[in-house]
This record gives C-alpha cells, structure tokens and sequence, in this order.
C-alpha cells in the first residue's frame, strides 16, 4: 500500500464508531481496553431483546466513557406512551442523548409504528432534546421497503428525512447496511446526492472476520450485489479459510474521499462480525502502521 493511500485510509478510519449486542457488553470485562476512549458505540436492538436488558447496557457503555447510540426499533414498539417511556428510561437511567431510528426486523408492526418516519413525527425526540439521530441507508435498497427490488420508497423516505433534518435542531446522519464494493456505494451516493439529500453520511463496514461468517450475515441481511467479493474470494481456494479484512474496499473510498472533498462520508461504522477486539485490534494496526 502506497504512503499516500495509507495516510488516507488512516484519515479515514480514525474516529469510527462500531455496533454491539447487550449479550456482547455483559461478557465484555472492559472495552476501556478495546475501544478508544468516547468511541460512539451503536446498541443493537434486536428483535427479542427487552429494554430492561438495553437500558443497563447502555448506562455501563456510557459509565465507561463512551457515546452510546441505542437503536430505536418502530415495530416493537406499541404506542407513543412506550416510547415515551424508553426515551425518558435511556436519558434519566443511562445517560442517552443520541439514537439510530429504523423499522426493526419484525416482519409487521406490534403497535402504531411501522417505520422511522413513524418515531420522527411522534415529536417525542425533539421534545426530549436528544442531541443526535441517525437513520438507516441501503446502498444496495431494502427489499423489506421495497419488495420489488427498486428503490422508489427508500429514496422518498429519504426525501422526507432530508426535510425534517432541516427542522430538527438535532444533529443528523445516515448510518448504512454494510457494502463489499467501493463502486456500488459511490454510485449510491451518486443517485442520492442528485436527489438533494445532503445528510452526512456514516457508511457500513463489515469488519475482519470469517468468510463463512460473513456469507451467513449478508444473505440474512439482504446485501445485494456487492456480496460477489466475497463469493468470489469463496472461489478462490488460496483465500478460502483467511479471514476476510476490508481493507480493499476502504482503500478505495478513502481515495474517493481524499480526491473529493465533497464525498459526503463523514465517519466510518463497522459491524464487527468477527468481534469487537479483532475489529478494534485490526483498526488499531492500520492505524499505528
């Protein structure tokens, strides 16, 4: 890797934020010794979980030291009352003033949310103060959203966002789904940027770790043709039981970046499918390089 797209890729990774499970905090003795102090650390709500279980995790990331993003799930939640009840549970219990706001993987709506758009026009987080909201983006669509394959829905969700982030006094960003290839990305950011959405944006990276890994979460995550990195490295017999490491795709995006100041990623995310440490350990290598 040339001097030049080494300091890039530095640049560009510095200051990431990565997603854990509630299950990941309470076997995690301290992640003052993984993660770099006020690292933003997403808090993944999956679909069984209990805010009774999300809420103590949120508060021992936050006693650490770090800024904690819980994710708000639409369809799990039953009415305004319960949201209502978490948001003040999170700030009071935990110390939360930040939140990434998405549909949730249920399939249909327990209560009166089905989507994002949903919790922003409840009011509730503006009137709560919370200081950040990031919401979802799909580089590659959503076929939750969109069943068709197009992009018709997300890109007039997106529009909508896009207005709301001027009447909001918080802080917004789009954190998106993990994508193998550079080219699909930017051709996203492209599209969207045409659309005149000008959100920043914090794209999703999946981090080192098993190619078989990998291959299971991106067919359970939907990702589209950018998963052809890694059945392409399946193929290849010499490669087939190294970990996979993004450092290609990384590359290429910080040289778009590094070339274009306009390129509107501001952070890099990452999904540490092969765990937080290795994750961490494999930024930190790159970074101290």
């Amino acid at each position: 890797m040339g001097t030049m797209i080494n300091t890039y890729l530095k640049d560009f990774i510095s200051g990431y934020s990565i997603e854990v499970i509630p299950k990941t905090v309470a076997k995690t003795e301290s992640f003052g010794d993984i993660l770099p102090k006020s690292t933003r650390v997403y808090l993944a709500h999956l679909q069984d979980a209990d805010i009774t279980e999300m809420v103590p995790a949120a508060k021992r990331l936050n006693d650490e030291g770090f800024t904690v993003m819980p994710h708000i799930p639409a369809r799990v939640i039953k009415n305004k009352a319960m949201l209502g009840d978490w948001l003040s549970m999170y700030q009071n219990e935990a110390g939360v003033d930040e939140a990434l706001l998405i549909a949730g993987g249920s399939p249909k709506p327990i209560g009166d949310y089905d989507s994002s758009i949903k919790l922003i026009e409840s009011g509730l987080f503006d009137l709560a103060g919370f200081k950040r909201l990031h919401i979802a983006g799909h580089p590659e669509g959503n076929k939750d959203i969109d069943p068709d394959g197009e992009i018709k829905n997300v890109s007039e969700a997106l529009s909508w966002k896009q207005e709301f982030s001027k009447r909001t006094d918080a802080e917004m960003a789009i954190a998106t789904q993990f994508c193998f290839d550079a080219n699909v990305v930017k051709k996203w950011m492209d599209d969207i940027k045409d659309d005149g959405i000008d959100i920043p944006i914090h794209i999703g990276i999946a981090g080192p770790a098993k190619l078989q890994t990998l291959l299971k979460f991106s067919i359970q995550c939907g990702i589209g043709s950018s998963m052809k990195v890694l059945t392409r490295r399946a193929k290849d017999i010499t490669k087939l039981l190294l970990p996979y490491e993004p450092t290609q795709v990384l590359k290429e995006l910080a040289e778009y970046k590094a070339k274009d100041p306009k390129f509107n990623i501001e952070q890099v995310h990452f999904f540490p499918f092969g765990g937080v440490k290795q994750t961490s350990d494999w930024v930190r290598e790159i970074l101290n390089d």
